[in-house]
């Protein structure tokens, strides 16, 4: 079985060194590459091609916005993790807007960190709940229209309020019989509708619509 190939993007070296010690206990996990500042995320992410970026928002030479931005914007598939201490909206919307796949707090169990990486890499989004919180409360406010709001199929729309829920893209597949393939098919169609890069994007984008409502979140 292939493993997942996990990038760090973290200025403190004790704190890398502690997070890729734990990562790479797992069977299914290897670290390819370590970056102390920005600057170098974005040229060791286009060098080892990871599959999940572990990131920090404040590092030297590029803060993680802009690493994030540049990243998703060179590599759309990559899946980026920050992992910081900092809560401000500022970071946070700013993060999730540059296409961030999750969003934890430093202080999380080592467990929560794993648990975390392979739910991005399977293309679900990871939020804490303190932030969770704040992006639902965003999203429910009232905002002009932008941009006409692409048609999805009513599969699609099935399937967006189930990941909305919270839901693993392999439970998702066993409630409506289909294959996980089919369903990461059916969510990247939506995220190209959509012009968004992750779960998280779509179930905000959902929220603004009127799509999805607060009983559809979980």
């Amino acid at each position: 079985m292939s493993k997942i190939r996990v990038m760090l993007a973290e200025d403190h070296t004790i704190m890398r060194e502690g997070t890729r010690e734990f990562i790479q206990r797992e069977p299914d996990m290897e670290v390819v590459a370590e970056a102390a500042d920005g600057e170098a995320a974005v040229n060791l992410a286009a060098q080892f091609k990871p599959d999940v970026i572990v990131m920090d928002i404040r590092m030297p030479k590029l803060n993680g916005i802009e690493a994030t931005t540049q990243i998703k914007q060179r590599f759309p598939r990559v899946a980026i993790l920050i992992l910081t201490a900092y809560d401000t909206d500022q970071y946070i919307f700013a993060l999730l807007e540059a296409g961030a796949a999750g969003y934890l707090l430093k202080g999380v169990r080592a467990q929560e960190l794993i648990d975390a990486i392979r739910a991005v890499y399977a293309g679900e989004s990871v939020l804490h709940p303190v932030i969770a919180s704040r992006v639902i409360r965003r999203a429910m406010s009232p905002t002009p229209e932008t941009k006409p709001a692409p048609p999805l199929s009513d599969r699609e729309m099935e399937i967006l309020r189930l990941a909305a829920r919270g839901i693993s893209n392999k439970d998702i597949a066993e409630k409506i019989f289909l294959s996980p393939r089919t369903v990461q098919v059916h969510l990247g169609n939506v995220f190209s509708k959509l012009g968004v890069a992750s779960r998280t994007e779509a179930v905000l984008f959902g929220l603004k619509r009127g799509w999805l409502h607060l009983e559809d979140l979980p």
